[in-house]
C-alpha cells in the first residue's frame, strides 16, 4: 500500500477515471504505480507525453537497456523488475539476464550497450561530474551526439518516474512475485515487490 490515500478505480471520477480506463486498456490491468496517479492524471499524462518523444528515438533493446542502468542506479525495484522483465521476454532470455544483471555483462552485450549503461549510471549517480572525455567514450562506440542525448534523456526521465513512486511508498505488483526467482531477487534493489494481499 502506498504512504498516502489514493483514488481506488471502483470511485474514479472524471479525469481519473479516465486514466484508469487509459491504464487498463494499455496493460490489461491496473498497475500499483497508476494508483499514486489517480490524485494527479495530468502529471501522468504529461509523463507520458514526454517518454513518447524519448524513446521512439531507441531500439527497444537500447531503450531496456540503458532504463534498466538507470532504474538499477536509482535503486528501484519497481523499474528495475518492469524493464527487466522486458528484456527478458522480447530481447534475452532469464538466463542472459541473470548474466547481465548479477554477473558480466559484457559477455552478453555489446561494447557500445555496456557503456551506454555504465554512463547512463553516471547520469542517475553523479550527473555533475560527466566529463566530454565520457561522452567521447560514448562517441568511440560509434554512437552519434543524438543518440548520446537519447540516453540521457532516458536515464534522466527514469529519475522522475522511479524515484516519484518510491517516495510515496509505492511497491512492485505481485504479478512479478511469478518472474524467475533468480533474476527477480537480482532486481529487487529498493522496495520489497508486494504480496498478493497488499496488491
Amino acid at each position: 500500500m502506498p504512504f498516502i490515500r489514493t483514488t481506488p478505480p471502483t470511485a474514479a471520477e472524471g479525469a481519473a477515471r479516465e486514466m484508469y480506463d487509459k491504464v487498463q486498456a494499455e496493460q490489461g490491468s491496473i498497475p500499483n504505480w497508476a494508483h499514486a496517479f489517480s490524485l494527479r492524471p495530468a502529471v501522468r499524462a504529461g509523463w507520458v507525453s514526454l517518454i513518447t518523444s524519448i524513446r521512439p528515438n531507441l531500439s527497444t533493446r537500447r531503450y531496456e537497456l540503458v532504463t534498466l542502468a538507470a532504474a538499477k542506479a536509482l535503486r528501484s525495484t519497481y523499474c528495475s523488475l518492469a524493464h527487466g522483465r522486458v528484456l527478458a521476454s522480447q530481447v534475452f532470455d532469464d538466463a542472459a539476464m541473470r548474466e547481465i544483471v548479477s554477473g558480466d555483462a559484457s559477455a552478453v552485450l555489446e561494447p557500445a550497450e555496456v557503456a551506454m549503461m555504465e554512463f547512463a549510471r553516471n547520469v542517475v549517480l553523479a550527473a555533475d561530474r560527466i566529463t566530454e572525455r565520457d561522452v567521447a567514450t560514448l562517441r568511440s562506440h560509434g554512437l552519434s551526439d543524438a543518440e548520446i542525448f537519447d540516453i540521457a534523456a532516458t536515464a534522466a526521465a527514469r529519475c522522475f518516474f522511479s524515484k516519484l513512486l518510491d517516495a510515496l511508498g509505492v511497491e512492485a505488483d505481485a504479478g512479478f512475485q511469478s518472474m524467475d526467482a533468480e533474476l527477480r531477487a537480482a532486481l529487487t534493489v529498493g522496495r520489497p515487490v508486494a504480496d498478493a494481499m497488499s496488491s
